[in-house]
């Protein structure tokens, strides 16, 4: 018999992915009112406005020092861990942020948005994050958004 040991760094990984899971989940699934009212009528007119809405959506500076101080905060792991991980990381740290400010479908219409905030208010921590995860943009480390 095989015995796994979870170690105590795995921990807050696994937890991290369970609420980005859990966030993501949210944000597809949407706040699922108990009369949802004819189809055509409520859902053109609902993807309209959000699409709308996220077209235009902007990072303050406070959101933007926020990403970048966690983006900070992470390139000591990144070194370690290397690109792969990192990686990972990278997308769990712009989802919970992303969520945190309700910018979720700003992000996932445009991943762009976190290069343009990051550039503005912290381009050595981006570009730092970018050489140690070996992508061109934070952009394109964005999997799944």
């Amino acid at each position: 018999m095989i015995r796994r040991t979870v170690s105590r760094s795995a921990v807050p990984t696994r937890v991290g992915l369970a609420l980005a899971a859990t966030v993501l989940c949210v944000t597809a699934c949407g706040s699922g009112g108990s009369d949802p009212g004819p189809a055509e009528s409520t859902t053109a007119p609902s993807t309209t406005s959000t699409t709308a809405a996220t077209a235009t959506a902007t990072v303050t500076s406070d959101q933007a020092q926020t990403l970048c101080r966690d983006l900070e905060a992470q390139l000591s792991n990144w070194r370690t861990q290397g690109p792969t991980l990192g990686r990972g990381g990278l997308n769990i740290l712009v989802q919970t942020w992303a969520a945190q400010y309700g910018l979720n479908a700003a992000v996932v219409q445009n991943r762009a948005l976190v290069d343009d905030a990051t550039e503005e208010t912290c381009g050595d921590v981006r570009s730092q994050a970018i050489d140690l995860l070996e992508i061109p943009d934070l952009a394109s480390g964005l999997v799944g958004l």
